[in-house]
């Protein structure tokens, strides 16, 4: 099974190249290139003796890199993204769910490396599960750096009243996000929330409802995440959002895939996801340098 976090062994410039194509579109933050670069994503590609740990920290220095050799002023997120499969927190046991304990060690030798390379926060990103999320922020937060937290939604609608509200895979509404971050039940007690500095959604691309994908999606799900904010006393929490292209399409001819929303479409919104709330605002997947150079204009024209 392919394994983008062997790109940081194998082809560690054009890691650096990848990242120096973005800055130079305008992009204030990078992402390291470690999504799935923990030792259980390793044992499904049959990486052999990589570790999640090597790949970490060879992804924080070409992170690095391609700042120092840009010359520009950029954050430097530290990826830390989903496990691969569903967690014995929510599947109920390790029968169907990769036990809690691995679902920790993973994150932390991942999370160690990265905070060893100087990154600038945490992002945990693409989460599928509140309860994972909040492994995660449990152990990110050792190391004393900015986390931020961001989920993938699905669109869910109530048969009796019609509400749209977005729910992650495991059932989890922004609101039910906020509260198993705050309820200690994956940290003896502890509530999470202090820990974390923002909170928002990524990815969003809907088969069947082309409405509630990419910016349509960032923005409805902003909505809901500020107002779940606010319903819980967090109103002055930051909100991060960083949707898909749009829906993805296979190119008969080409046999390749490409997205629906260009940078001008997405652009064209960026008005609305700001007034939504979003404070960080960037690309998913499909989004391309011209799609954050489409932004980075929009933005610095006021």
């Amino acid at each position: 099974m392919p394994n983008s976090a062997l790109a940081n062994k194998g082809h560690g410039d054009t890691v650096v190249d990848v990242h120096k194509a973005y800055i130079a579109a305008g992009s204030d933050m990078i992402g390291t290139n470690t999504f799935v670069a923990s030792d259980l994503h390793l044992a499904m590609a049959e990486a052999g003796d990589m570790s999640g740990a090597e790949l970490a920290r060879l992804a924080a220095e070409h992170a690095r890199r391609a700042v120092d050799e840009s010359g520009c002023d950029v954050y430097i997120a530290g990826s830390l993204g989903p496990s691969p499969g569903a967690i014995e927190a929510d599947a109920g046991d390790t029968d169907f769910g990769i036990a809690d304990n691995l679902v920790r060690d993973a994150h932390l030798r991942v999370a160690e490396a990265l905070a060893s390379g100087g990154v600038d926060l945490f992002l945990a990103e693409t989460m599928f599960s509140a309860r994972e999320a909040a492994i995660a922020v449990d152990v990110a937060r050792q190391f004393s750096l900015p986390i931020a937290v961001s989920l993938t939604y699905k669109f869910t609608q109530d048969r009796k009243s019609g509400e749209v509200t977005y729910k992650t895979d495991w059932g989890h509404a922004p609101t039910d996000a906020i509260d198993i971050l705050a309820s200690g039940q994956h940290t003896d007690g502890v509530d999470l929330l202090p820990f974390v500095h923002m909170l928002g959604l990524n990815c969003g691309a809907e088969s069947k409802h082309e409405d509630h994908s990419g910016m349509a999606y960032a923005i409805e799900g902003t909505r809901q995440t500020r107002a779940a904010l606010t319903a819980r006393g967090h109103a002055d929490m930051r909100l991060v959002a960083y949707p898909n292209a749009g829906l993805p399409k296979m190119d008969r001819k080409t046999q390749k895939t490409y997205y629906l929303q260009g940078p001008d479409d997405m652009a064209a919104r960026l008005d609305d996801l700001r007034e939504a709330g979003a404070w960080i605002i960037g690309g998913c997947c499909g989004t391309s340098p011209d799609h954050i150079r489409a932004f980075r204009n929009d933005i610095d024209a006021g």
